[in-house]
């Protein structure tokens, strides 16, 4: 009986594997009426899936990207949602009315494109990200070229060689980037082909932004953005921990924090 049980699990496992490379993330309710079974039984599979690292648990479900990696465009933006706005009034007093800009597509640089739609105006903005140029588009005075190349739904914007040969043509005032990790060595990033973009911006760029939420520090992700003394300016939420600071501070990397609010 319970080499049988055994064997059922492994079969429902396996299909839940599958199922994960069809769809970008299911629920635990779905799969227990899939298979005929608890919703305890498969939060149990999927915790051992979890746990093997071939599945990212989310709440209700799962997702097929290994607990490694980055979770779904979708999941990122409302991680850490009010972090993210915090940080990203940092972001507004470096720039200026009238600055050009190349903005990278994420869920963190999607917050600073619309603080920067709220409060400044006459801004040219080059973005990979059909998320940042929406929240760009809400004010009619910044003009908005959006990068061609090849979509990736998992950052919810276009790389790759066409997108890299675009960005060259441009001169800007100020790159801002997001990253999946920052530690003493830089910035770091799960997505290779997103790397590319943000090296490119980087070198487009008179001054070199790069917004963070303090969850993502002293980590690593899978490729080096840049070495941490290219950066000009770091926005974040809450200063960052000494060992960091003092990093940031060697490499003449300014870090912004949003203005506390007066009570």
């Amino acid at each position: 009986m319970k080499a049988v049980k055994e064997r059922s699990k492994q079969k429902r496992q396996g299909a839940i594997i599958a199922e994960l490379r069809a769809s970008p993330a299911i629920r635990i309710a779905e799969l227990a009426l899939a298979h005929d079974v608890s919703t305890e039984t498969i939060r149990r599979d999927l915790d051992e899936l979890s746990a093997a690292g071939l599945i990212n648990r989310t709440y209700g479900g799962a997702t097929g990207a290994p607990a490694t990696a980055e979770p779904l465009y979708d999941d990122r933006y409302r991680a850490n949602a009010a972090q993210r706005m915090e940080l990203a009034r940092a972001a507004v007093p470096l720039i200026r009315n009238g600055d050009t800009l190349m903005i990278d597509a994420g869920s963190t640089t999607m917050f600073v494109a619309k603080r920067l739609a709220a409060e400044l105006n006459d801004l040219t903005v080059i973005t990979t990200g059909f998320g940042v140029a929406s929240a760009l588009a809400t004010n009619p005075s910044i003009r908005v070229r959006m990068c061609p190349g090849e979509y990736d739904p998992g950052d919810g914007g276009v790389h790759g060689p066409d997108t890299i040969s675009y960005l060259e043509r441009f001169n800007v005032s100020h790159a801002v980037i997001g990253a999946s990790r920052l530690d003493a060595e830089g910035p770091s990033d799960f997505n290779s082909a997103s790397v590319w973009i943000k090296r490119t911006m980087f070198k487009q760029a008179a001054s070199s932004i790069l917004a963070l939420d303090s969850s993502k520090f002293e980590q690593k992700a899978l490729e080096h953005i840049c070495p941490l003394g290219e950066l000009q300016h770091l926005v974040t939420d809450t200063a960052p921990p000494a060992k960091l600071a003092k990093a940031l501070s060697q490499n003449s990397v300014a870090v912004h924090l949003p203005e506390k609010k007066s009570s």
